[in-house]
């Protein structure tokens, strides 16, 4: 289902300081890569360029560029060209990221799908063998398979992520809108197209083509706040099953809840053991007797995922219930990432995406093993403050941190906060944690990076202080 309901629905440090010198020197780098794009004419084109490469695919280039180390000040002035291209391409832009995109009216509509995210796309990490994922996957498809039930449930590991805002949002009921269309939230290829939010993507498709009782998994994409449990792409399990009433006569609500509960008590039993479970009342828009099933793990209590009855209009979208075929179904939804960081012990979402042997050895078909940390780097710890912009959204500053640190960005936390009483402008400041999993950094590259992030929030729009 749904995932943003499923599933939770100072020192100014910025780097060596820069010498009067090395400011000459930059304001003469920047006049060098002005001269040298002086043919283009148009800025635009160059903003048009950078998002046509990375719609078509180019991520790694691109991604290369990004890493790269810039030791002088000319190349650094070349990537602030760079940058503020990337920002008003890449990030939606300071204007459009608090819209929602209007098919109808695309207007100047540029992606803010990052090359970053690009290069997530396709990984799969829950169809590789003996990764966390694909262990916690099979014993769920395992439980499925062994069901003693009147129909079989279907297998969907490998369908496309890239999915119309229609089957995203509109078929699952999600508000015209609702926070989750946002461009600060999703990410969007076109003002029609984005990046799915959830499995709940496929539903109506897989109800069209006949299909009636299904599981879905697959990789989702979020632009989400950063931290250990947090990261724009993450895994989900979708589960319908439609219930035909001329193969179960006198069917009730009461008779599709009882299976729903009975069916999800026995997964989670699979999954946990023998765990104490109870059910919490909840409340989704695409389904009626919406709850959350926990269990009791390790001395607490744990969400483990959301589920209810189909409500009716999803079904008659795709030719079913009411005044079709009468039929009824149930669906549910959960997070992989949340059930194998408790199970394996996997303190750190990023962890997940390593391909160092020391992670992946660890993990084999059929086993839950606890995870045994093979290092703990030092942080280093980095603020950047500013005077924040005109419709401001704090995901696109996750998403420039993001994409300028990838994976050694371990957390950014908002430190400091007010209002100018004259002024009214707001400024904040956010402490940014990074940490490697696999080496320590270095203080040039660290400032490099922090260079790189500032150069984005000011061409953002923020005045940093």
């Amino acid at each position: 289902m749904v995932a943003l309901t499923w599933q939770t629905m100072w020192t100014r440090s910025s780097g060596t300081p820069a010498t009067s010198l090395k400011h000459m020197s930059v304001l003469f780098g920047c006049c060098l890569a002005l001269v040298s794009y002086v043919g283009s004419r148009d800025a635009s084109n160059l903003q048009i360029a950078v998002q046509r490469s990375a719609v078509r695919g180019h991520g790694t280039t691109m991604r290369r560029a990004t890493t790269a180390k810039f030791n002088s000040p000319s190349s650094r002035a070349i990537h602030s060209v760079r940058t503020r291209a990337e920002v008003a391409g890449l990030q939606g832009g300071m204007k459009l990221s608090s819209t929602i995109p209007d098919p109808n009216n695309p207007g100047d509509f540029v992606s803010n799908i990052s090359p970053t995210i690009l290069e997530k796309v396709g990984a799969n990490l829950h169809m590789q063998k003996n990764h966390p994922l694909n262990i916690i996957k099979n014993r769920i498809y395992e439980y499925f398979n062994g069901l003693d039930s009147e129909v079989a449930f279907k297998m969907f590991d490998d369908l496309s992520p890239i999915v119309s805002t229609q089957a995203c949002f509109d078929d699952v009921l999600v508000p015209p809108d609702h926070v989750s269309r946002k461009l600060s939230d999703t990410f969007y290829k076109d003002p029609s197209t984005v990046l799915r939010t959830h499995t709940s993507a496929h539903q109506t498709e897989l109800l069209r083509k006949g299909e009636k009782a299904f599981l879905v998994t697959g990789d989702c994409f979020r632009r989400d706040e950063i931290d250990a449990s947090h990261y724009p792409v993450f895994h989900q399990m979708e589960g319908v099953r439609v219930f035909d009433p001329k193969k179960n006569p006198n069917l009730t609500n009461e008779m599709v809840v009882a299976d729903l509960k009975k069916t999800l008590e026995g997964m989670v039993k699979a999954i946990f053991g023998d765990v104490e479970t109870r059910w919490v009342d909840a409340y989704f828009p695409f389904t009626h007797d919406s709850m959350e099933l926990e269990v009791f793990f390790n001395g607490d209590w744990l969400e483990v995922l959301g589920c209810g009855v189909m409500q009716e209009k999803i079904l008659e979208s795709a030719g079913l219930g009411p005044g079709n075929g009468e039929e009824v179904a149930w669906a549910f939804g959960m997070g992989l990432e949340r059930l194998a960081m408790v199970l394996f012990e996997i303190s750190d979402i990023r962890l997940f995406w390593s391909k160092d042997e020391r992670f992946l050895s660890q993990f084999e078909e059929g086993k839950i093993s606890k995870f045994r940390p093979f290092s703990k780097y030092p942080p280093c710890y980095k603020d950047i403050s500013f005077w924040v912009p005109e419709k401001f959204e704090e995901n696109d500053i996750f998403a420039m941190v993001r994409d300028e640190a990838g994976d050694l960005v371990e957390g950014v936390e908002l430190i400091d906060q007010f209002t100018h009483p004259k002024t009214n402008k707001e400024s904040r400041c956010y402490r940014i944690n990074y940490r490697s999993m696999e080496r320590s950094l270095t203080n040039e590259e660290v400032d490099d990076i922090q260079f790189r992030v500032r150069e984005k929030v000011a061409a953002y729009g923020g005045e940093l202080r």
